[in-house]
């Protein structure tokens, strides 16, 4: 089975693991921040901290921002549950705003008309979480206008996209937001295994992410109330969780971001081949927004007049040829808990629409053209045959 995506580990990301087994610390070590500062100097931002999931991150970001109960959230219906989830999580209420029908991510067009009605509902957001659906940036200079105009902060949901580009300067740097949160799960752009992280240039906000990915506790007396007790003294100042990163997940990680930017290359390689063998097919392929340099952790396509059956076909029979095709991603309010909160199919209709015929085919930077010639003749075998 060919994969949607899929980790490469080298002997060089063995090796570094394998230091940290021999070594005195297998967590909470040096690896760690070390794996920190190399995200932060590659996407020039002040601070990152290292968590065990990019839910994790998401979730302190959250706390950070303090979010909690009578708050509100709006994020994109497309994304993985775990971008609404976080602010369920804190118990706030959550939100969507609509796609932009070209480039999938949150329309802010669509984000401003919903704006100017919260603001006269007296229910504005707290914080909005773009999405970077598939590794393209969406368009944070509008948003952060937004922002700055209706009073709400910004968590870059940058999962998809480390090592990408928006407007020249590297996704992660924060000049648009105050949070940005990467994953690097197995077939996320570089991996730790599981993990993640969140990054941000405001000292306060790293401050709390920092207590709240462990339990709340520091070790730093100015921040105690009273007098220590001897060296070994802590004190749990906040309630937090334990969403520590470990010094093996982190020495993968500083092995792998050595080669991200090779790695996004050859990923827009896989891109341009996938675009040049499939321009001819009645197929919508993939837009590239001018200011975007796309990090390409998906390769997207939309087939033309196709319904839910069609698409199943196509799908099915993609996977029986040994292609491990995927759909990224099922609306999120018409998930079961969320319809529950009261959200309904034809809320977002361009997410909807979205949803009927999109199919994430495989795309990772060491792809075979072998490989890739399989996935794009059997598609494009299917697609004749279905067509209607």
């Amino acid at each position: 089975m060919i994969p949607y995506g899929r980790q490469e580990i080298t002997d060089a990301d063995i090796e570094a693991v394998i230091g940290v087994l021999k070594s005195d610390y297998l967590t909470q070590g040096p690896k760690v921040p070390e794996f920190e500062k190399s995200v932060t100097d590659y996407c020039k931002v002040k601070h990152g901290i290292a968590v065990n999931s990019a839910t994790s991150a998401l979730h302190v970001a959250c706390l950070a921002l303090g979010v909690g109960e009578g708050d509100m959230v709006w994020t994109s219906p497309i994304t993985f549950v775990a971008s609404a989830n976080c602010a369920r999580f804190c118990g706030a209420d959550i939100d969507f705003v609509d796609i932009d029908p070209k480039t999938y991510n949150m329309c802010p067009v669509a984000l401003e008309k919903k704006l100017k009605q919260a603001a006269i509902d007296k229910r504005l957001p707290k914080v909005v979480i773009p999405v970077h659906l598939t590794g393209q940036s969406c368009e944070m200079k509008a948003l952060k206008e937004l922002s700055d105009q209706y009073d709400f902060a910004i968590i870059e949901d940058a999962c998809h996209a480390i090592g990408g580009c928006y407007n020249g300067l590297p996704i992660g740097n924060c000049k648009y937001s105050d949070i940005t949160v990467f994953s690097f799960h197995p077939v996320k752009i570089i991996t730790t295994a599981e993990g993640g992280m969140a990054v941000t240039n405001s000292n306060h906000l790293a401050a709390s992410m920092q207590l709240a990915r462990s339990h709340g506790i520091t070790r730093d007396s100015e921040k105690f109330e009273g007098s220590s007790d001897g060296a070994w003294y802590y004190q749990q100042i906040c309630l937090g969780y334990n969403y520590r990163m470990t010094d093996m997940q982190a020495a993968l990680g500083i092995s792998q971001i050595r080669r991200l930017s090779e790695v996004i290359k050859l990923r827009h390689s896989v891109a341009k081949r996938y675009n040049t063998l499939l321009s001819e097919m009645p197929i919508l392929l993939p837009y590239q927004d001018p200011n975007n340099y796309s990090a390409f952790h998906l390769y997207v396509i939309r087939i033309d007049d196709c319904n839910l059956a069609r698409r199943e076909v196509v799908f099915d029979y993609l996977r029986d040829c040994g292609i491990g095709v995927n759909v990224h991603y099922i609306p999120v309010h018409t998930q079961p808990y969320y319809k529950k909160l009261g959200f309904k199919s034809g809320d977002f209709p361009h997410a909807e629409d979205y949803y009927t015929n999109a199919i994430s085919i495989p795309m990772y930077h060491h792809l075979k053209n072998e490989d890739q010639d399989h996935i794009v003749a059997s598609l494009i075998k299917v697609v004749e045959n279905t067509e209607q």
